[in-house]
């Protein structure tokens, strides 16, 4: 191979998604549907804590050696969303289904409403709150990260969590809470 086609491709495969460099896209080897209303691996996880929204899971982390994950969220909490937070190795894209968020990235805030999509990039803290009385979201995460285990972790409480408490499972999850929820303005 001569060097300008060495450095070529060498400069395509870096300018490839990292999703699209998977060693194999799918953990089994084949493609799969989820229809719609249904959440893959785990059935409806209903959140507590942050709020009382319900999560789809689409597409696992485990489906894709950890490189994407695709999930559904169903607001059904008003006037609430996430605290502020970090997620350190995953960047994460929201897109609105149904009704309207508020949404903080870094020091900039952005309505979105049906058809909005938002980027929020590592290491940049961020926060969302539910403006409408419902509303649907995707909720994209490149590497994957452990949003999918935090889901889990707060659908499995027995109890309403306090805010260290949510602080914890936030940590142990790759995340840290670093300000309050946002504020619906």
């Amino acid at each position: 191979m001569n060097r300008k086609r060495f450095i070529t491709a060498g400069f395509a495969g870096l300018t490839m998604p990292a999703f699209a460099r998977t060693k194999k896209a799918d953990a089994r080897g084949k493609g799969f549907k989820i229809s719609a209303g249904e959440g893959r691996i785990h059935g409806h996880l209903k959140l507590k804590g942050v709020n009382s929204n319900v999560l789809d899971v689409k597409i696992s982390g485990t489906d894709t050696n950890g490189d994407f994950a695709l999930f559904e969220q169903t607001s059904l909490s008003p006037g609430r969303g996430t605290p502020l937070h970090i997620h350190p190795s995953q960047d994460e894209v929201f897109y609105v289904l149904e009704g309207a968020y508020l949404f903080q990235v870094g020091d900039e805030k952005y309505k979105l409403a049906v058809g909005d999509s938002i980027f929020l990039p590592r290491n940049v803290p961020h926060a969302w709150t539910q403006l409408a009385q419902t509303g649907k979201m995707l909720v994209m995460l490149q590497p994957a990260g452990k949003l999918e285990t935090f889901f889990v972790t707060m659908a499995g409480l027995d109890h309403e969590p306090s805010k260290e408490e949510v602080a914890k499972v936030f940590a142990a999850n790759e995340m840290q809470v670093v300000g309050p929820p946002l504020k619906a303005e």
